[in-house]
């Protein structure tokens, strides 16, 4: 949303937020259902659009409100297919959204903060530091927005099938934003997606995380990458305030043998935590919950003196795991020609 627009947006808004706009606006109560549903299930730009809704209630709608929806400034394509999509949010500050189509099936990497507070040593975003909270109408828009609807001649690209919050930002460090976005993406009355096609990725930051697993059914992602406690505190500040000792217990009184779904997120890195020692404290670390763990190769960025580890490596170790029980596979590394593969995001700051 740009910083100029003084009418509030619309998307964003549950219906409860919804109801009370159109109660303001002298107009009935179901009104409320139409709007979600033209601005979340039909996607809808503008008030025009709204053809069930009368005239005079889409002037009034039009004066006092705009229905949030903005446009990415520019796109890049990589050569395998992965576009990264750069919005302005205001106040100079840009932020990156990630598009990665496989087959039959497209993935959004959305951000839900213009920087971040981790400032975890290996993640170019963590590096910008914290910029600016997303307001729900913000992240929204990103799911709303992409896929953009196809120019004419153009094939139309694969409707989205799942959102991760792994762009930029700390998903729980916004958690009212985020839980908003959740509900409006789940509802009958909105996107009604399943939980199972939404994932969150979290340090671990407590007891936000609590709040996630309590209000929602969505699939959790871990951000580990060493299950030494004192390499973590060097790697990741977070680790101070949240230990991962608390994190997993925590995460023990979870059910996730069924639907939802716990993983954990391992960046390799070279020398670093890609041996069988480590592997070793990995396991003991998370023996007794059922979740998988995610090998991510280390895409490098500038003035970060670590290196990633040999495909070899990266073989070696999770073959380990899985020799133990531990369920472990390799992530394909998607769109790190365009600085759009795990931790490369970093926008564009306008100052």
């Amino acid at each position: 949303m740009q910083a100029t627009t003084q009418r509030p947006p619309l998307i964003g808004m549950n219906l409860d937020a919804l109801t009370k706009v159109v109660l303001s606006g002298g107009m009935q109560k179901f009104v409320a259902k139409q709007l979600a549903e033209w601005l979340y299930k039909k996607k809808v730009t503008r008030f025009d659009e709204m053809v069930n809704i009368s005239k005079k209630n889409r002037e009034w709608l039009e004066a006092n409100y705009v229905t949030g929806r903005e446009a990415p400034l520019s796109r890049q394509k990589s050569a395998d297919g992965t576009v990264k999509y750069l919005f302005d949010v205001g106040s100079g500050n840009d932020i990156e959204s990630v598009y990665i189509p496989d087959h039959d099936r497209a993935t959004l990497c959305v951000s839900s903060q213009a920087g971040c507070k981790m400032n975890c040593y290996f993640c170019a975003t963590g590096r910008l530091g914290f910029r600016a909270q997303l307001t729900a109408a913000q992240i929204i828009n990103q799911v709303l927005s992409i896929p953009p609807a196809p120019k004419p001649g153009e094939t139309p690209a694969t409707e989205l099938t799942n959102v991760v919050f792994m762009g930029m930002g700390e998903p729980l460090d916004n958690i009212d934003a985020l839980l908003t976005v959740i509900e409006i993406m789940t509802a009958p009355w909105g996107m009604a997606w399943s939980p199972k096609r939404i994932t969150v990725s979290t340090v671990g930051k407590l007891p936000q995380l609590k709040d996630l697993l309590e209000k929602t059914q969505v699939h959790v992602a871990v951000s580990l990458h060493t299950a030494d406690p004192m390499q973590r505190d060097q790697l990741m500040p977070a680790q101070r305030a949240f230990p991962i000792s608390s994190v997993i217990k925590m995460l023990e009184a979870y059910d996730f043998s069924h639907q939802r779904r716990l993983s954990f997120e391992y960046i390799m890195w070279r020398g670093v935590n890609d041996d069988i020692a480590h592997a070793d404290l990995l396991i003991r670390l998370i023996r007794g919950l059922d979740c998988r763990v995610n090998l991510i190769r280390f895409h490098v960025i500038p003035g970060v003196e670590l290196h990633p580890s040999s495909d070899e490596r990266m073989l070696m170790f999770r073959n380990y795991l899985n020799s133990k029980g531990v369920t472990a596979t390799i992530r394909s590394s998607r769109g790190e020609d365009i600085m759009a593969a795990c931790g490369m995001l970093a926008g564009k700051n306008k100052k």
